[in-house]
C-alpha cells in the first residue's frame, strides 16, 4: 500500500493522535523514498526520517562515503584526537559517514526539528549535536581537524542562487572564520553554481576540486583547501573512470583539431569531465580527436577502452522509425531533429545531431 492510499486510512488509527499520525507517514514515506538512496540508512530499523524536503536535498550514501574516502586518517592507524564539524548538519547523511574518519564529530543545525531527529539518530556514535546557526557556533569554537561545510542554495524567499555569496551561510563572507578554526575545509557546492566564479571568490586559499557525478549526472562539486590546485572528476557509477587533472594542463594543452575527420568511433565524456572543462586534454590522453572547437565530442579509428563517458560505433544511415536522438552544438534541438527526420523514441540506434568543422551534421551510431 501506497503513503498515499495509507493517508486514506485514518479512521483506522483513531488511537493515533493527529501528530503521532503525520509523523507515523513521514517515517513510512521517508523510508520509502530513500531506500535506495541511503540503504544503510535503511537496514537500521529505528531509524528516524525528517520531512520529504529534507530526505530529496540530502547527499546520497554514495557521495557522502565519496567524501569520507578524503579523510583515510583513521584507516592508516595515525593516533591522537581527530575532530570534525559539520556546521550545516541537515538530514545528518554527511555528518555520519564523515564521522566514521574522526574520533570527535561536532554535528550543527539551526532547524530544531532535524536536531531532534538527529540526536536519536546518532545516539551510539561519537557526535555531539548543536542547536545553532554556523556563525553562532563558530563564535566559541575551538580548532578542528576537518570543517565541512554544505550552504544552502536559496534565498529568504525559497529561489535558487547561483553565486556563492548569495548562499546561505555566505562561506565567502565566512572564510577567514572557517580557516582559523580549521586545518582542512570541505565545502559542499551545487553543481548548478558557476565553479569559476566560486573559486575566484574563495582565491585566498589553494583549493583541490572534486567534481562527482553518478550515472552521467553531476551530484557536487566539492573544494576541498590545504591542495595543490588538482580537480578529480569521477563517475561514481563508474569507479574506474577518475579524470585527475590542472587547469594549467588544460591550458597548455596543444591539442590539434582536426576538424571534419570523423573516424570509426565516436567518444562523449561524462558529465563530471565536461563541467570541469577538461575538452583538450581528455582528446590528448586517449589519443582522440576532437571534431570541431566548440564541439566536445571526439573521434578514434581504433576502439580506446576504458575511455570515461559513452562511446558510439560510427554507421551508416538508415531508414529507421526509431532512435535516441541527441544533439550537441547543432541547430536544433533533440524534439526538433526528432520531428524532421519523422522518428520515435527507443531502439538501438543513436542519432546524434553536431557541428563538425562549424558545419550541421547527423551521425547515425550504434552504442558500445
Amino acid at each position: 500500500m501506497s503513503v498515499a492510499d495509507l493517508a486514506l486510512q485514518r479512521n483506522k488509527y483513531k488511537h493515533l493522535s493527529d501528530a503521532e499520525w503525520h509523523w507515523f507517514l513521514q517515517q513510512i514515506e521517508g523510508r520509502e523514498r530513500t531506500a535506495d538512496k541511503l540503504p544503510t540508512f535503511a537496514s537500521i530499523p529505528d531509524w528516524w526520517y525528517p520531512v520529504r524536503l529534507s530526505c530529496e536535498q540530502c547527499s546520497s550514501e554514495l557521495t557522502a562515503k565519496y567524501k569520507a574516502s578524503l579523510f583515510p586518517s583513521l584507516q592508516r592507524g595515525d593516533g591522537g584526537r581527530l575532530s570534525m564539524v559539520d556546521l550545516t548538519g541537515g538530514y545528518g547523511v554527511d555528518t555520519y559517514f564523515l564521522s566514521e574518519q574522526f574520533t570527535h564529530t561536532d554535528y550543527v543545525e539551526q532547524n530544531e526539528e532535524l536536531c531532534r531527529i538527529a540526536a536519536h539518530n546518532f545516539a551510539n556514535k561519537p557526535i555531539a549535536i548543536h542547536h545553532s546557526t554556523a556563525e553562532d557556533f563558530l563564535a566559541s569554537a575551538g580548532q578542528y581537524d576537518l570543517i565541512f561545510i554544505d550552504p544552502a542554495r536559496r534565498d529568504s524567499h525559497g529561489s535558487k542562487v547561483f553565486r556563492i555569496e548569495d548562499c546561505t551561510p555566505n562561506v565567502v563572507e565566512l572564510l577567514p572564520t572557517l580557516l582559523a578554526h580549521s586545518k582542512r575545509l570541505l565545502i559542499k557546492l551545487s553543481p548548478m553554481l558557476d565553479l569559476t566564479q566560486a573559486v575566484t571568490s574563495l582565491s585566498q586559499v589553494n583549493w583541490d576540486i572534486h567534481i562527482v557525478a553518478i550515472k552521467n549526472e553531476v551530484k557536487e562539486v566539492l573544494l576541498l583547501s590545504g591542495g595543490t590546485g588538482q580537480i578529480t572528476t569521477i563517475d561514481l557509477a563508474q569507479k574506474d573512470q577518475a579524470f585527475v587533472f590542472t587547469r594549467e594542463e588544460e591550458q597548455h594543452c596543444g591539442l590539434e583539431i582536426r576538424n571534419g575527420k570523423l573516424a570509426n568511433y565516436l567518444y562523449e565524456p561524462n558529465a563530471a569531465i565536461l563541467k570541469a572543462g577538461a575538452y583538450k586534454l581528455v582528446a590528448q590522453r586517449f589519443g582522440l580527436h576532437k571534431l570541431d572547437v566548440n564541439t566536445h565530442l571526439y573521434t578514434s579509428r581504433q576502439f580506446i577502452e576504458n575511455f570515461p563517458g559513452r562511446v558510439w560505433r560510427i554507421t551508416e544511415k538508415q531508414n529507421l522509425k526509431q532512435a535516441n536522438v541527441l544533439t550537441r552544438n547543432y541547430p536544433l534541438t533533440p524534439e526538433q531533429l526528432k520531428k524532421k527526420l519523422h522518428l520515435r523514441d527507443g531502439g538501438s540506434t543513436f542519432v546524434i545531431g553536431c557541428r563538425i568543422a562549424g558545419k550541421p551534421t547527423i551521425l547515425w551510431a550504434e552504442r558500445i
